[in-house]
């Protein structure tokens, strides 16, 4: 398992948090949304899902990975 940290702008609520924490669970990954600091903390198998694809997951929601 590897862990990343990824800045997300656009994040305001807690219904941002449940659409971006589902968006990386769908891809077989965790992901854990910190509001305050617009960051998420993400743990994934890099032989299943990569960043890019977790980065295309999250702003297929409608929010910027910075």
């Amino acid at each position: 398992m590897q862990n990343i940290t990824l800045n997300v702008e656009g994040m305001s609520c807690n219904h941002c948090v449940k659409s971006v924490e589902g968006a990386v669970a769908g891809l077989g990954a965790t992901g854990k949304v910190d509001l305050a600091a617009k960051k998420v903390e993400v743990a994934f198998d890099e032989s299943k899902v990569s960043v890019d694809q977790i980065k295309e997951a999250i702003e297929e929601q409608g929010y910027d990975v910075v």
